[in-house]
C-alpha cells in the first residue's frame, strides 16, 4: 500500500452546552477523547496527530494521551456555529503556513469510544485502492426510511405511500453517516470543502459498534453499548 503523508485532525472544542466538558468527560476511566488519540497512534498511519481547540484544559488533556496542539483554534470558529469542514480548513492553512504540507487527512471526532486502529486501517485501505476522494463509516437504518411516517395537525401518513404494500425486503438499504471519522484526500478537501463529496466511498459498522453523542441519553446508550462489546463494567 502507497504511503503518504498523513495527519489527523481531531476537532475538540470546549463549549458544549449538553453535555458540559463532553470531550474530556470520563468514559470508563479515562477522557473521552483519549480512545480517538489512542486509535489513531496505534493505527501508525499517521505524521501528525493533533487536536484543534480552544480550550486550555482540553489541550493539557490532548497532550497528555499523545496529541500535538500546535496552535489553538480561532474564536471565529470556537463557536455553536462552527462547523467541522471550516475548523479542517483552519488547521491546514496554519500548518501551510509553516511550510507543513499533507495528502491526506482523517478528522476524528473526540467523542468515538468505539474507534479502533482497525477501523482506521480499513478506511485509509479503501481511500486509497479505490481512489476515492473520501471514505467513512456509516451504519444501515434499522428500519427502510421508504416507510417513514410524518405526523400533520394529528394525522399520521407516509413520506412515501406507494411503498405502503411493499415488504422491507424489497426496499433498497439505507444508511446514515456513523459521526466517527472521515479520511479525505486533501487536494479534494481543498477543491470542494466539504466532507461528503461525489466520489465517496464507505466501511459499514454494526449499530452496536457506533453511537452519536450529542445528549446525556445518547452518552448512557454509548455506555450500555461499550459494556457489551467490551464486557466493561
Amino acid at each position: 500500500m502507497q504511503k503518504f503523508k498523513n495527519i489527523a485532525i481531531i476537532p475538540a472544542r470546549g463549549g458544549s452546552k449538553r453535555i458540559p466538558r463532553k470531550n474530556i468527560k470520563d468514559f470508563f476511566g479515562k477522557p473521552i477523547i483519549a480512545y480517538s488519540i489512542e486509535a489513531a497512534i496505534n493505527s501508525d498511519l499517521f505524521d501528525e496527530i493533533m487536536v484543534s481547540t480552544d480550550d486550555e484544559e482540553i489541550a493539557e488533556v490532548a497532550k497528555k494521551y499523545g496529541a500535538k496542539v500546535p496552535f489553538m483554534r480561532s474564536k471565529k470558529n470556537a463557536d455553536d456555529s462552527s462547523i467541522t469542514s471550516d475548523v479542517i480548513e483552519e488547521v491546514l492553512n496554519n500548518y501551510k503556513d509553516k511550510n507543513i504540507n499533507f495528502n491526506v487527512f482523517c478528522c476524528i471526532y473526540p467523542t468515538a469510544p468505539f474507534i479502533t486502529k482497525e477501523k482506521l486501517i480499513k478506511g485509509y485501505q479503501l481511500l486509497i485502492d479505490a481512489n476515492f476522494d473520501s471514505v467513512f463509516p456509516v451504519v444501515r437504518y434499522s428500519t427502510p426510511i421508504q416507510r417513514a411516517l410524518k405526523i400533520e395537525n394529528n394525522n399520521i401518513s407516509m413520506f412515501y405511500p406507494e411503498n405502503l404494500r411493499k415488504i422491507s425486503q424489497d426496499l433498497e438499504p439505507s444508511y446514515h453517516d456513523s459521526g466517527m471519522f472521515y479520511w479525505m484526500n486533501v487536494d479534494s478537501f481543498i477543491k470542494q470543502k466539504n466532507l461528503y463529496v461525489k466520489k465517496s466511498g464507505a466501511i459499514i459498522l454494526s449499530e452496536i459498534e457506533s453511537q452519536d453523542i450529542d445528549t446525556l441519553e445518547d452518552w448512557k446508550l454509548a455506555e450500555m453499548k461499550y459494556q457489551l462489546l467490551f464486557n466493561k463494567k
